[in-house]
């Protein structure tokens, strides 16, 4: 039995429904596997830490982008983290230490974020929704609102001294505080445009 081409086009549009164009600062793209619509930031944002009591130049850097995820209409909404340092790990996975349950500091509010798995598939997804900083980097999402997304994205508005208050504590007994790395406009134009679409 064929598919009449009417019944094809009907489908298609479905699974495209809600799926906006993609900009500079703004990603949106279909799940290949589980057809859920995902939208992120073109550019996360940099935390880093200076790890240099470890080794000299030694840092340790946390990307974290907004996440979007609809099901047929069912939105939830997470914080990509992309975990690496440029002095690896031996064993790889000793990154994650700490990034159990994480404390984000915005506008001096703190948020507490709780793991909800390590890649792609720990939230439903069969593929990474950001290109990972590099090859040896965790990949870890975190379930939170989006009056958290707002929050974040609002202390990321620049002082006039340049500062922002916007930092992250992780847990575990050797406790690491990330500041966010300098000149970040691309970061900071893409959670405000995320945000400008959503619509809840």
């Amino acid at each position: 039995m064929s598919i009449r081409p009417q019944v094809f086009l009907l489908l298609a549009m479905i699974l495209l429904a809600g799926c906006g164009p993609s900009t500079e600062f703004v990603r949106e793209k279909l799940d290949p596997v589980t057809v859920a619509t995902v939208k992120s930031s073109s550019s996360p944002l940099i935390f880093y830490n200076d790890n240099s009591a470890h080794a000299a130049h030694s840092r340790d850097f946390v990307y974290v982008g907004p996440v979007e995820v609809n099901r047929m209409g069912s939105y939830r909404y997470y914080l990509w983290f992309g975990v690496w340092s440029t002095i690896p790990s031996s064993p790889p996975t000793a990154q994650r230490d700490g990034f159990e349950s994480i404390t984000l500091f915005a506008d001096g509010e703190p948020l507490q974020l709780v793991l909800a798995g390590w890649g792609g598939n720990a939230i439903g997804l069969s593929e990474s929704v950001y290109v990972k900083p590099v090859a040896s980097a965790a990949e870890a999402y975190y379930e939170v609102t989006i009056d958290q997304i707002r929050l974040i994205a609002g202390s990321t508005d620049r002082r006039i001294d340049g500062s922002t208050d916007l930092r992250m504590l992780t847990s575990g007994p050797a406790q690491s505080d990330f500041e966010l790395w300098d000149n970040q406009q691309s970061a900071f134009s893409g959670l405000r445009e995320f945000l400008e679409g959503t619509l809840f």
